[in-house]
């Protein structure tokens, strides 16, 4: 059997959103089919779709009932697993309170209850839906493909054609020949997306080494003018912005002559500018020394007794 191997390197920057639920795009389907449509939303317990699309309200529908508008709280809600952050929903093109006609359709996919009217207010992301009218295809057998995903470090989400596969490393058997679209992704890291082919009788590897999404810092201090070191590296003058910085945690270090030197632990998050504001304290004045003040005091006394003894001495009458 034949082996393609294929290396990958990510380049396109996921948006990194508190609650994001990536996009997918031009599926193709007719009005019966069943279609399984799944994604990630971070940070939210549920995810609420709704459709717009040819004779359908502008602000949408929701899937499951054409006749529920969005903007009067019809939507499809889909819970969101609390584990993996991903949401799955089976969308049944033939039970949808009524009839869809063939053209294009847009699911919007949105962490809160907002119509297309409201989408400011939240994070949501698009799937464009082809409805065509039901066919009849009769399936040519064909010698099946086999595909195998490795990816450095290893766990990232395998999406082929819309359609989740498992977590890397991963061999997938038994596929039917053709063009199909591969996505690669990992919190933290930068989706890859990419065609792919797979011939018949063949192993097609892909090597995707994974990278690491970049964040920013703008840091603020006060008094300004503050000497800023970042994990133990001479970062600058606040007021600052220290960019393409890797995603997790540091120490950042401020110093300024007069001031107390603090340090702060700071979180840079993929794609996000996080604000740090460090207030300096002032260094306090050293107390003076007990004997050092009683020097002071006693000087002048004894300076005083001294001279009271002289004079006694040159008032003494001779003998």
């Amino acid at each position: 059997m034949g082996k393609n191997r294929i290396f990958l390197i990510g380049l396109l920057l996921c948006l990194g959103l508190v609650a994001t639920v990536p996009a997918v795009s031009g599926i193709q389907t007719a009005m019966g089919d069943v279609v399984t449509l799944t994604g990630h939303s971070y940070g939210s317990q549920y995810a609420y779709l709704f459709l717009t699309g040819p004779n359908l309200p502008a602000n949408g529908v929701a899937l499951d009932n054409i006749n529920r508008r969005a903007d009067q709280g019809g939507f499809t809600i889909v819970d969101v697993d609390g584990n993996t952050d991903r949401w799955t929903y089976k969308w049944n093109t033939a039970n949808v309170g009524g009839r869809l006609d063939a053209g294009a359709y847009t699911i919007w996919v949105v962490n809160g209850p907002n119509d297309r009217s409201r989408l400011s207010e939240a994070e949501f992301s698009t799937i464009t839906v082809n409805m065509g009218t039901p066919t009849i295809i009769v399936d040519t057998p064909a010698v099946p493909a086999t595909l195998e995903i490795l990816t450095e470090p290893a766990g990232a989400s395998v999406v082929l054609n819309e359609k989740y596969l498992g977590m890397t490393p991963l061999t997938i058997p038994d596929r039917t020949p053709g063009t199909y679209t591969l996505s690669i992704s990992k919190f933290g890291y930068t989706k890859i997306t990419t065609p792919l082919r797979l011939d018949a009788g063949k192993t097609t590897t892909v090597d995707a080494p994974l990278v690491p999404q970049a964040g920013s810092l703008v840091v603020n201090t006060t008094p300004p003018g503050a000497t800023l070191q970042l994990d133990g590296v001479y970062a600058g003058i606040a007021p600052i912005l220290l960019s393409n910085l890797s995603t997790g945690s540091h120490v950042l270090l401020v110093s300024h002559e007069g001031y107390i030197t603090a340090q702060e632990n700071v979180t840079v998050s993929g794609d996000r500018v996080v604000p740090v504001t460090v207030v300096l304290s002032t260094v306090a004045p050293s107390a003076t020394s007990p004997l050092r003040a009683a020097g002071f005091i006693l000087l002048p006394i004894g300076a005083a007794v001294f001279a009271i003894l002289l004079g006694i001495w040159y008032r003494r009458p001779l003998q």
